[in-house]
């Protein structure tokens, strides 16, 4: 059949809008949204009839198929909670840090009341949205103040713009980053309004290549952890309390971009990061993220002397970049769990980090022993490794134990089966076997797993 005459024989809207499943598709989606998905349909229909990859006009059960899969596709597209079971914890695609309990029980809070953001009970009078945050950032880190915007890169942005407008900001060859999204350090500093000013080369600077680098137009040193990636064999790079004093004595601010934000010392558990409070000891202001290695929500966290922080407030870009209630809620919530004592059981990214072989093995048997007995799946414990994620400690690989499914499905179908599961489950892959991490499936979310192996038939 010619494509004309089999364009002209394709269904019509209406046509499909009273097949035998309508009246649930439309019960569930509401009639814009099914009209819009058959319009989806029907149009890739067209494209593959003109194109030749139908050779005749489907039949309507071909159009209940394709509608199920769109209203699927759907389904498992709008923002929602998975099982990250590929081992990283801090996994970008998959919304990085879990929050605490207390967290959680933040947000629910504030979202259900109005509350005092902006008001100050004791003086009754509009208030500032920064104060309570602030103090709870100085306590824990010694800065003299804080400010937090909604992350990272933000926080760079923020501070750029307030403090090396039209000015030379030095910076190392080698800590020159590209972070998620192209985000390019030279760029930033030269779209705030900065002047790149490059000193040493990609694997060795000295304090002297600073030294020689300022002049009357230099406005301040930029250090920016190289978080995402490590240079190894003949490097060096003078860290902040080698930059302070050069600083100091030619009154230039010193600002250190940390990336990720430890505040407890890992080095017992082989995950050697600096901490905010050892490089605030050096440097003016430290900048650093709420949603990684502190195990708070998205935030962009500024600490440090409080005249830096001061004119940061007086920038109007801060208006555009601030946080809302939920954020401030959450990351306050987090902050606290920290003055409180043992964060590493307390703050879930932080008890992944930590977990024992022992207790991730004890895990993965119960996790095999609930799908043999529960399930038409068979398992396999096996020891592996994984990967922190999120920009944070790339070079340190974790110890970790996996559980292998077991099915006669191809790898790919048991996938997309998992992925598109009541509760999605969003599995790691290696070697043609599907697996899960017990580094990043917690306890808690064992019987979800049990529950989406027990919705695929083979």
């Amino acid at each position: 059949m010619e494509p004309k005459q089999q364009l002209k024989n394709l269904p019509a809207m209406n046509d499909l809008l009273h097949l035998d499943k309508a009246a649930v598709w439309e019960q569930a989606l509401g009639s814009t949204a099914l009209k819009r998905i058959i319009n989806h349909v029907l149009a890739a229909t067209r494209q593959k009839i003109i194109r030749g990859q139908l050779q005749q006009v489907p039949d309507l059960a071909y159009f209940t198929a394709q509608i199920d899969q769109q209203i699927a596709d759907n389904r498992v597209r709008a923002l929602q909670p998975v099982i990250n079971a590929t081992g990283v914890i801090l996994h970008t695609n998959l919304g990085r840090a879990k929050l605490a309990p207390e967290a959680q029980q933040a947000l629910l809070a504030v979202n259900q009341h109005a509350t005092n953001l902006e008001y100050d009970i004791p003086q009754e009078q509009r208030g500032d949205r920064y104060r309570a945050i602030s103090q709870v950032i100085s306590d824990l880190t010694g800065a003299e103040d804080a400010l937090v915007v909604n992350n990272n890169a933000a926080a760079v942005m923020l501070v750029l713009s307030t403090l090396f407008q039209n000015k030379e900001v030095i910076i190392s060859r080698g800590q020159m980053v590209e972070i998620g999204g192209s985000f390019r350090i030279p760029e930033i500093i030269t779209a705030t309004g900065g002047i790149l000013k490059e000193v040493g080369t990609t694997n060795k600077t000295h304090v002297k290549d600073y030294q020689q680098a300022i002049n009357e137009n230099t406005g301040g040193i930029l250090l920016v952890h190289t978080s995402n990636y490590k240079l190894i064999g003949f490097t060096e790079t003078p860290a902040a309390k080698n930059l302070a004093q050069l600083a100091k004595q030619h009154q230039l601010p010193l600002v250190n971009d940390l990336g990720s934000g430890l505040l407890v010392d890992l080095s017992a558990y082989g995950l050697a990061e600096p901490t905010v409070m050892q490089e605030l000891k050096a440097s003016d202001l430290v900048m650093f993220s709420g949603d990684k290695l502190l195990g708070g929500p998205q935030a962009g966290i500024i600490a440090g002397k409080r005249k830096l922080i001061q004119q940061l407030k007086h920038n109007q870009l801060l208006r555009a970049l601030r946080v809302d209630k939920a954020t401030l809620a959450a990351l306050t919530a987090t902050l606290k769990l920290y003055q409180q004592g043992n964060p590493l059981e307390k703050i879930p990214v932080l008890r992944a980090l930590t977990a024992s072989q022992a207790d991730l093995s004890q895990k993965a048997q119960q996790l095999k022993a609930q799908i043999e007995a529960k399930t038409t799946f068979t398992a396999t414990v096996q020891s592996g490794t994984t990967a922190v994620g999120g920009g944070s400690l790339p070079d340190v690989a974790l110890p970790t134990m996996l559980v292998g499914l077991q099915a006669p499905l191809s790898t790919a179908a048991l996938t997309r089966a998992l992925n598109y599961a009541p509760f999605p489950l969003i599995p790691r892959v290696n070697h043609d076997q599907v697996l899960l991490d017990m580094r990043t499936v917690a306890t808690a979310e064992l019987d979800s797993v049990i529950d989406n192996l027990q919705q695929i038939k083979f």
